[in-house]
């Protein structure tokens, strides 16, 4: 098992232990599994899964960064919200809102920024399954 440490800039979002993590780094996707080499990995906004029991529980990561070592691993997230979670009809919003931003650009929206907050809200939906 993997002893497992979750915290966001709000604090300790989850502690426990895990079968498996699987992820998305800014080098590609990756599943971490017990006595896995240890790895220190910057997060992309993704679909993290823990296998918790018997199944696999979907999280909406907005980045941040993993390490693992010796089956304990840390993941400072910048956001984290489980399926359950996630207002679906928010996300729906926030996702029709980056989209109208990216159309209009002007001098006062940061392309950057609406993307970001685009691939958010596309994140949160996939996670959520709609």
């Amino acid at each position: 098992m993997i002893k497992i440490k979750i915290i966001t800039p709000l604090g300790l979002y989850k502690e426990g232990e895990v079968g498996g993590v699987h992820v998305r780094t800014v080098e590609g996707e990756t599943t971490i599994l017990p006595n896995h080499m240890p790895i220190v990995a910057m997060l992309t906004t993704c679909k993290c899964s823990l296998m918790e029991g018997s199944e696999y529980k979907d999280y909406a990561i907005a980045g941040g960064l993993l390490q693992f070592a010796d089956n304990e691993m840390r993941i400072l997230a910048d956001a984290i919200e489980g399926r359950e979670e996630i207002d679906i009809e928010r996300a729906r919003r926030a996702k029709q809102r980056a989209e109208e931003r990216l159309k209009k650009m002007d001098n006062r929206t940061s392309m950057k920024r609406a993307e970001v907050a685009l691939a958010k809200a596309i994140n949160r939906i996939k996670v959520y399954g709609g």
